[in-house]
């Protein structure tokens, strides 16, 4: 069964972890968010949401449609006086016309099936000069072969139906930038970069995660005794011995409103 993103039980599925440096120097590389006024879309338990405001956003807003995703992230950023969250659709977020510099959408665009009703939303919310940046994984990046850093193409080697579940939902680059240029936004720019999610110390670390499904929704396409089944067969695979670097190839796309 797919992930159930209201189910309490997952509340805290995306909050377990910090922004890497090889996420921030990505972004940063992009845009500067000192000062900037951000809203962070499809934002989960609030990891993004948190660095934003760490990088020097005057203000991050957090939007999500799941009540149980925004209390894990109102607690993660419980410190932070410049974060608010909001419950919201991505393609109607219910937030003012021009109340953003950067309006951000991690991983959330494989989750939509109207990719241009979410440009537009994005292209609203934005001032004019405004910057529309949208990370997630393509067929392309999702085919790359299995290594003891990335470590998700195992799960597609091992169950070859996770991958026909990804390539069914996985966004292609030229129907995003199609909607970026649908809704009017100019300057378009594509580009891929390896995130590294998480190092883990030791592989019990990591087959812990695994087991409980953190940060992965894909496996909840298996059931235990599947994810059990995988642990082992990536155990069979890695070193026996730590660190263990899970990183991915994403894609990032960016357009400017004009001014």
């Amino acid at each position: 069964m797919p992930i159930d993103f209201h189910d309490p039980r997952n509340a805290h599925t995306y909050d377990t972890r910090a922004a890497d440096p090889t996420w921030v120097a990505a972004i940063t590389a992009i845009v500067s968010l000192e000062g900037r006024r951000v809203l962070d879309i499809g934002c989960g338990g609030g990891v993004y949401t948190r660095a934003f405001a760490e990088l020097g956003a005057a203000s991050v807003v957090g939007v999500d449609f799941s009540a149980a995703m925004l209390e894990s992230a109102r607690t993660l950023c419980s410190d932070l006086s410049q974060v608010t969250f909001q419950q919201g659709d991505a393609l109607a977020t219910g937030l003012p016309d021009a109340s953003a510099d950067l309006v951000y959408e991690r991983a959330l665009l494989h989750h939509l099936a109207d990719l241009s009703a979410c440009a537009a939303e994005a292209y609203r919310l934005l001032a004019p000069g405004g910057l529309y940046l949208a990370q997630d994984r393509t067929p392309d990046d999702i085919q790359l072969p299995a290594t003891p850093q990335h470590l998700r193409a195992y799960f597609h080697e091992r169950y070859p139906r996770l991958l026909e579940v990804e390539l069914r939902r996985r966004p292609r680059s030229q129907e995003v930038v199609a909607a970026l240029t649908a809704a009017g936004f100019t300057q378009i720019v594509t580009r891929t970069f390896w995130e590294t999610r998480r190092v883990y110390a030791t592989f019990d670390e990591l087959a812990g995660d695994l087991r409980r499904r953190v940060d992965r929704s894909i496996l909840h396409e298996l059931n235990d005794a599947d994810v059990n089944d995988l642990v082992e067969y990536m155990r069979a695979r890695l070193p026996e011995h730590g660190p263990y670097p899970d990183v991915s190839r994403w894609t990032l796309w960016w357009g400017v409103k004009p001014a």
